[in-house]
């Protein structure tokens, strides 16, 4: 994506299989005025789960992870950030691979506190990212369920049709984010231009995930502390 930083993921999904283009909004379970995205894109990309990019709404912060022509590892496993080794390694689900875009967008933030109630700096150039690669603005299966209400059926011929969803509308996931947000915000938000041509992407630094320092990326070995 033009304009952003890039931390190159070491592993992805593999190639995309094919079929309508789409976008998963996944929430990772923190809040964006304590965790940074440096900080939470080292942690699924020490965990090999790397989404293609991490968004922080409150202040437009964006790091991608992935080519968008590449598949993404994050659909299936944990949807928070939190650091569980008996989970690890996490399995690969086929449906990351599913599209011939499947683009998955971590957004700092909880399903109990739905993104869209924030600024959402950056969401129009993220948008026009999207729209760039011709994934069309529609949600097929409705506005993803709020937090703790009844899920929905995850219908696989939904997902077929192809454009934006939330992961708790991605069949084979147990994910409940993003939570309720207003997916209209999201329709009809405006956007600035977007080139094609993708950015290079830089290798990882190691980063501590810890209380947010606005620009600070600070040296560690590990982050199996981390709280």
């Amino acid at each position: 994506m033009p304009g952003v930083r890039g931390i190159r993921a070491d592993t992805d999904g593999g190639q995309l299989g094919g079929g309508a283009p789409r976008v998963v909004w996944l929430t990772l379970g923190v809040d964006p005025r304590v965790i940074s995205v440096c900080s939470a894109a080292q942690r699924l990309l020490q965990e090999d789960r790397p989404c293609h990019l991490v968004w922080d709404p409150l202040t437009g912060d964006i790091a991608q992870l992935l080519p968008i022509v590449r598949a993404g590892c994050a659909l299936g496993t944990p949807e928070t950030i939190d650091y569980v080794p008996d989970l690890l390694p996490h399995r690969q689900r086929g449906v990351n691979r599913e599209g011939r875009l499947c683009v998955q967008i971590g957004v700092l933030g909880s399903p109990r506190d739905p993104f869209t109630s924030y600024q959402m700096i950056g969401l129009g150039d993220i948008l026009a990212w999207l729209d760039a690669w011709q994934i069309p603005r529609r949600w097929p299966a409705g506005a993803p369920v709020p937090f703790r209400a009844t899920a929905r059926a995850r219908s696989r011929a939904l997902w077929a049709l192809g454009g934006h969803y939330g992961a708790s509308q991605v069949p084979d996931c147990e994910s409940i984010g993003p939570g309720g947000i207003d997916i209209d915000q999201i329709a009809t938000a405006e956007t600035i231009g977007c080139e094609l041509p993708m950015p290079a992407l830089t290798g990882p630094a190691a980063i501590r995930l810890g209380p947010r320092v606005p620009h600070e990326i600070s040296s560690a070995p590990s982050l199996s502390a981390a709280v």
